[in-house]
């Protein structure tokens, strides 16, 4: 375990707070006595996710932050700041899901791209520039914990280009993060979150309901993912559908920060088999594993 062993009383900070694995990390993280700032987008989403944290217990405010606005960002990690003095643990949670498994790579917008990538990893690229600063000057023990997918984070589904590119833009980020912090603190560290094992059952499914004006099309898909094209991304890599719940993403980033793991990541063979058999084509170049 690693020296940060005591939680009570140091404050954690976790974008898309409001829901899914992120209330669930407000609310492990709270119940081990932290102060929680739960930042999200959605102000009623956010104002029902505080109140409920402050019932059991737990010493929340809420923050509107919109991660693909770096001023939003920085205003988040100033009121971090004034309300609790330091920051110990930054989960980087935030992200979206296009609705792209019916659709070719080369048929998908601009502005699909764009709200993608703005989310999944400009809003981690934010969230390190306003608060890794402000928590190496405080010499605080800590984390930073960037949530990633192991699709595109490990290997890509072919159904989903945007969301599979961007985990796998956020994985390389967050080792960079990793490789200049183990030279720059040993006090803080780096995780990278991989909820699982199986597709986390959260409102990724809903992203479309809060994507901002710039990055609306004139021509609009459905809005809504439905629990249909999730299942079409998996059965697209030949995985087979469950569901895992935000609360055991949840137990897992806690135990992996407990263990100072950089990959916190379940375990399924399936999983290992794809992870080698991508691994192989690189170490003897060959020519991709089409899925």
């Amino acid at each position: 375990m690693n020296n940060m062993q005591d939680f009570s009383g140091k404050t954690i900070v976790v974008t898309g707070g409001a829901s899914g694995v992120g209330l669930a990390l407000c609310r492990r993280f709270g119940r081990a006595g932290m102060n929680v700032v739960v930042a999200d987008i959605e102000q009623k989403a956010l104002d029902k996710a505080v109140s409920e944290l402050a019932s059991s217990g737990i010493t929340a405010i809420g923050v509107v932050a919109d991660v693909t606005n770096a001023e939003s960002v920085e205003n988040l990690a100033i009121k971090a700041y004034e309300q609790f003095s330091k920051v110990h643990i930054l989960c980087n949670n935030a992200g979206v899901g296009v609705k792209e498994a019916d659709r070719k790579i080369w048929n998908l917008s601009a502005k699909d791209w764009s709200w993608g990538y703005s989310v999944n990893v400009m809003g981690i690229a934010n969230g390190i520039r306003a608060f890794v600063p402000r928590m190496l000057e405080s010499g605080v023990e800590g984390h930073i914990v960037n949530t990633t997918s192991f699709n595109g984070g490990c290997i890509a589904f072919p159904t989903t280009p945007i969301y599979a590119s961007s985990k796998a833009a956020v994985t390389s980020l967050t080792e960079v993060l990793y490789a200049q912090l183990a030279k720059e603190s040993k006090k803080l560290k780096v995780h990278l979150l991989f909820p699982g094992p199986h597709m986390v059952n959260t409102q990724i499914l809903a992203s479309q309901r809060n994507r901002q004006a710039e990055f609306q099309d004139e021509v609009k898909v459905e809005d809504y993912m439905t629990m249909e094209d999730l299942k079409k991304s998996a059965l697209g890599a030949n995985i087979e559908f469950k569901l895992t719940e935000p609360e055991e993403v949840a137990d897992a980033c806690y135990d992996g920060i407990c263990d100072d793991k950089f990959w916190i990541r379940p375990y399924l063979e399936d999983h290992q088999q794809m992870i080698s058999a991508r691994c192989d084509t690189l170490i003897k170049n060959l020519n991709p594993v089409v899925m």
